[in-house]
């Protein structure tokens, strides 16, 4: 099991990757190698997330989630395959972590009184400064 927070823990079967050739430094290595890194996560059908979580997690994904609820993550930072798995595997405890978070609502505000009177002041102050910049020929 793979721990995300005190509550929740990853099953690593519910984990899928696939191997690919990566672009970048590497020299000839890189025509030979599958060092890059493709973590699939059926997000949207995983038993280990709780349902507010499945939901936030595809929305935070943003184009790595397809309609279905399947998080693609590619990882092609390093030259080595366990590096790039392990890198795509952080990025997704950390997407599934920031969508445990619950955020509050932010709440409507009105300014107060007195930074109303204050902005008002100021306008009037800066009309002013302006006006006494201007030379005797300006008038409009």
């Amino acid at each position: 099991m793979i721990a995300i927070t005190d509550h929740i823990n990853l099953d690593p079967g519910e984990l899928e990757f696939s191997f690919v050739r990566a672009s970048g430094p590497g020299g000839q290595n890189v025509n030979k190698v599958s060092s890059a890194v493709q973590l699939r996560f059926n997000a949207a059908a995983s038993p280990s997330l709780p349902p507010h979580v499945r939901s936030r997690v595809v929305t935070l994904a943003g184009r790595r989630a397809n309609r279905h609820g399947i998080i693609v993550i590619e990882a092609k930072r390093f030259r080595h395959q366990t590096r790039n798995r392990e890198d795509a595997l952080d990025r997704l405890v950390a997407l599934i972590v920031d969508a445990s978070k619950i955020t509050r609502p932010r709440r409507a505000s009105k300014p107060s009184k007195t930074s109303k009177k204050k902005r008002l002041n100021e306008k009037k102050r800066r009309g002013t400064v302006k006006q006494l910049r201007r030379g005797p020929g300006d008038m409009d």
